[in-house]
């Protein structure tokens, strides 16, 4: 059990278009970030189509752990704050606008929306980018699902996409073993360790933890001024 009252950061996984990979990604973040140590990690799923909390069912493996939300989401954090429960939450959402969802955006320290290259994909980015600025949330883009082959769209949507803001240097790319390890509660990195897929995973968690950091640093030196 952690100190009471202790820090919790969150991250939002979040995007418009449905398919782009939060739940997968959003899993996958959770375990590595458990595995290198950031703390208690918890893991919370705001979709209706439960896939996160399927996946997290399914699970055998200890860590991270779940919460429910039996009231709202604030509720639900100073919860886990008050009772020392979490050092980081992780959120997946549906793919929805709303309301509902601008709340979430609000209570994140970072925001991350998963893009897949294609033309649909990046056209459908607006929406989910007017709820981002609209809470005035730090956010990164990543593109996830790219092709192990083509090159030439990755590299395409990532220019697109760096203007309107942050995007993450590591590509997450198309393979089995991200699907294949959802089936049955566990990780791409926990089915084979030295594979490509947990190499990224691994190099993905380093990134969002320095960009957190970053922002930890700036909100403080913010306030000081």
């Amino acid at each position: 059990m952690l100190k009471k009252d202790a820090e919790v950061q969150v991250i939002v996984f979040a995007s418009r278009k449905g398919g782009a990979g939060k739940t997968t990604l959003a899993s996958h973040i959770a375990v590595e970030a458990f595995r290198q140590k950031a703390g208690q990690v918890v893991l919370i799923d705001t979709d209706p189509m439960g896939g996160l909390s399927d996946w997290w069912n399914a699970r055998k493996i200890d860590g991270p752990e779940f919460a429910r939300m039996d009231n709202n989401l604030s509720v639900t954090l100073d919860a886990l704050k008050k009772e020392g429960a979490a050092n980081l939450v992780i959120i997946d959402t549906p793919p929805t606008a709303t309301t509902a969802i601008a709340d979430i955006i609000a209570a994140a320290d970072l925001v991350v929306v998963p893009v897949i290259p294609s033309a649909n994909d990046l056209r459908a980015i607006n929406q989910t980018l007017d709820l981002i600025e609209e809470q005035n949330r730090p956010m990164v883009f990543v593109i996830n699902n790219a092709s192990t082959s083509g090159r030439t769209m990755t590299h395409e949507a990532s220019s697109a996409l760096s203007q309107h803001g942050r995007v993450c240097p590591i590509v997450v790319r198309n393979r089995q073993d991200f699907r294949s390890s959802m089936t049955d509660g566990r990780t791409a990195g926990e089915i084979n360790p030295k594979s490509k897929s947990a190499e990224e995973v691994t190099e993905f968690w380093k990134y969002l933890k320095a960009i957190m950091e970053k922002e930890k640093r700036r909100g403080r030196a913010t306030s000081t001024t």
